[in-house]
């Protein structure tokens, strides 16, 4: 089974085309939320979350102190890979457990992740897609669905790697721009993936 990753900038709108993808009957296995249950039900994760920051990194339910791994991590780069670098590969062998259990009659998979080049994760995957959009209209969407300023949105920007620098480990693109069909381009690499053989 062909397994496609792919990726986007905050505000380029993966999850939406992913939702087209999903239309199409492709399973989606979306990285960022899987990655939040994870958090609190891998026991090999919450171990070694605790035993990097602490067993108040979850309070006595058994719940993510958000706030403290935060108070942490923010704004300090070397936390935040101490914490990637145990989240990541859980993420990994929770894709592989997914996959496991889809039907061999599913040509192929995705796996939408918003770290996917940053995580490595790109690697385990048969081809890469990855979806732009204009900076105004990125910044326009987050600010409407988050409700936060243009700065804010922008540091969030900041923090991950550039289009420019995606574009050169991605195998295909799609522009989200409001002006090309987005039902148009998604047929067209479905079609595409349904020729690939695994």
């Amino acid at each position: 089974m062909l397994k496609i990753g792919i990726t986007g900038g905050i505000g380029s709108g993966k999850t939406t085309v992913c939702k087209v993808f999903g239309s199409l009957g492709i399973p989606v296995f979306y990285a960022d939320a899987v990655a939040k249950q994870i958090m609190v039900s891998d026991p090999i994760l919450v171990a070694g979350v605790k035993a990097a920051f602490g067993a108040e990194s979850y309070a006595a339910d058994g719940s993510l102190n958000n706030k403290h791994i935060a108070g942490i991590v923010f704004n300090q780069a070397e936390e935040l890979a101490k914490l990637n670098a145990l989240v990541h590969p859980a993420v990994f062998r929770a894709f592989e457990h997914w996959v496991k259990d889809i039907p061999a009659t599913v040509p192929y998979v995705l796996k939408e992740a918003a770290l996917l080049f940053e995580s490595g994760s790109y690697q385990m995957c048969d081809r890469n897609v990855l979806v732009v959009a204009p900076l105004a209209l990125k910044l326009q969407r987050v600010m409407q669905r988050d409700g936060v300023t243009a700065e804010q949105v922008q540091a969030r920007m900041d923090k991950q790697l550039s289009d420019e620098e995606k574009a050169k480990m991605a195998d295909m693109l799609i522009r989200n721009n409001e002006t090309d069909s987005l039902i148009i381009q998604v047929m067209e690499l479905h079609h595409q993936f349904l020729n690939i053989l695994p």
